[in-house]
């Protein structure tokens, strides 16, 4: 069950989802990563990427960004930082990311595209920083490989990912909590096929190799996640 990652399709695979059901599940996971501090290990591989730098005006963009929570905490820190970022979120859902213009419009710095991350018009786009929260293991190793040769080529300084650990605890963990607290049929199915779909560290190691990834560093962190830190400069 946990020897290889599962090719199981979660709910939010589907696009064209839209409705409460949506937003109930955005809200939940907001509530979940922080809960589970999930979110602080993109801050922590951000603080790793930055460090030593100088303080510079930084484009960024936060990949399947969802409701826009991770670029709130991406924006609270780089003010506290005294960063100056632009900050951009990408994700195929429109439905999503008219609701994530809602839950970030205090913060001026975030903007949103609905853009499939193939397509040309994304392609053709540079960042200096991309991030990826919980995000690469929606894709099979193959999707994953060509992303990386793409993404290595869109980022000036460098590409950070967390993302899951493919672990028995976990699964029944969040699993558990899901059943127990969730009132979304969306999360419940998800969260466990979330963490099937999730990677080992030899996953990792493969797919950054066949994907010719040479510079990068790659962490456990808490809550069952992956902090890797890829350099492109």
């Amino acid at each position: 069950m946990f020897a290889e990652r599962s090719n199981q399709k979660e709910i939010m695979d589907d696009l064209t989802y839209v409705g409460e059901v949506v937003i109930q599940t955005l809200k939940e996971l907001k509530i979940i990563n922080k809960w589970l501090g999930g979110n602080k290990v993109t801050i922590k591989g951000f603080s790793k990427l930055l460090q030593n730098k100088k303080h510079q005006t930084l484009s960024v963009a936060d990949l399947g960004c969802g409701g826009g929570d991770m670029l709130q905490e991406i924006a609270k820190w780089g003010r506290k930082k005294k960063y100056s970022f632009q900050l951009t979120g990408i994700d195929a859902n429109e439905f999503i990311v008219q609701y994530a213009r809602e839950n970030t419009s205090r913060f001026k710095e975030i903007d949103f595209q609905s853009l499939n991350i193939f397509s040309n018009e994304f392609r053709n786009q540079q960042f200096d920083i991309i991030t990826c929260t919980l995000f690469m293991h929606h894709f099979n190793n193959q999707e994953l490989i060509t992303m990386l040769r793409q993404l290595k080529d869109q980022a000036h300084k460098g590409i950070v990912i967390n993302d899951l650990h493919r672990h028995w605890f976990a699964y029944y963990s969040i699993k558990w909590i899901t059943q127990s607290f969730s009132k979304s049929s969306m999360v419940k199915n998800d969260a466990p096929i979330s963490v099937l779909r999730g990677f080992r560290k030899a996953d990792w190691l493969g797919i950054l190799q066949k994907a010719g990834i040479k510079h990068y560093t790659i962490t456990w962190k808490w809550a069952f996640r992956w902090m890797i830190v890829i350099t492109c400069d």
